[in-house]
């Protein structure tokens, strides 16, 4: 006999994990906050900071907003990433946790998010376009192999989980 998977549950638990998160990310202070998204940014363009693909945003500002977390932070390079709390941004990419999973997991692609009005990005239209090229071009194979079982582990449950869902359109692999 199959298992079926209620949908309210899967309903729930998108729509109730991010709260979950959010809570202690409120409370962390941004140091530590500041500390773990520059190792996770490291980790995801470690490819790119090895070929000098990242001098486009020397002097310059990500912010990425991630709606349901509460979260959001500017990323910059200048000899290296940097991380800080958002003060000036020259364009700011906004979206929901799952859509950002997605997209760090090579499984979304920015551009159907934004056409789907499911990412939002303001500002700068051209560092904007050259942010979104280069996630699109990292290449998942070159992970570290924790980060890239983790991305692989949680999207593909995400995945199931949206499958599952009446809330949001499914996006099969």
């Amino acid at each position: 006999m199959p298992f079926i998977f209620p949908r309210q549950i899967a309903d729930a638990v998108i729509s109730k994990a991010p709260n979950l998160l959010a809570k202690p990310l409120v409370l962390t202070p941004f140091p530590l906050k500041k500390q773990l998204l520059l190792q996770l940014s490291r980790a995801l363009l470690q490819e790119a900071l090895a070929q000098g693909a990242l001098a486009f945003l020397t002097d310059k500002w990500v912010a990425i907003e991630v709606t349901d977390l509460q979260l959001s932070f500017e990323i910059g390079y200048q000899q290296g990433l940097l991380v800080r709390p958002v003060t000036a941004a020259d364009v700011t990419f906004r979206a929901k946790s799952d859509d950002l999973l997605l997209i760090a997991a090579g499984i979304e692609d920015p551009d159907s998010l934004f056409f789907r009005r499911e990412l939002s990005i303001e500002g700068d239209t051209e560092l904007g376009l050259q942010v979104k090229n280069l996630l699109t071009s990292l290449d998942h194979d070159q992970l570290a192999p924790v980060l890239k079982l983790g991305l692989s582990s949680v999207s593909k449950v995400l995945v199931w989980l949206q499958q599952q869902s009446s809330t949001k359109t499914a996006i099969y692999l």
